[in-house]
């Protein structure tokens, strides 16, 4: 048996990831910027392999019979993504303004790994 409020963190999960996943594909330079160097390869591949990883797991918690999986891969993901959330602040350091928006969207990754949790009910 599924909860409803499980149902609902996972349709709203899914559309934002479904989004972002699709940002990645049509405009993809943004996200290239918040890719470190320290990882191996191209930015672009990164940004693309991301955005396939949006796109998959958006689809996995759009369906009851693969929610569950989906909620879990969601709270990975969000956490997978964190260095690159700090590498953002640190390629904006120089603007205050834009700079404080990317501090201050750290922390926004835990209610997200929660929602992701919640997802799994």
């Amino acid at each position: 048996m599924t909860s409803q409020r499980g149902r609902r963190a996972a349709l709203r999960l899914a559309a934002l990831l479904a989004t972002s996943g699709t940002l990645h594909f049509a405009k993809p330079r943004p996200f290239d910027t918040l890719i470190p160097p320290e990882l191996p390869g191209t930015p672009r591949a990164w940004t693309y392999a991301s955005g396939v990883a949006e796109l998959g797991v958006a689809a996995l918690l759009a369906h009851q019979k693969t929610r569950r999986l989906g909620g879990s891969l969601a709270a990975a993901l969000f956490v997978a993504v964190l260095p690159g959330n700090v590498h953002a602040v640190r390629v904006f350091w120089r603007r205050p303004v834009v700079r404080a928006a990317m501090i201050a969207r750290l922390p926004l990754q835990l209610p997200l790994i929660a929602e992701a949790l919640k997802a799994r009910e």
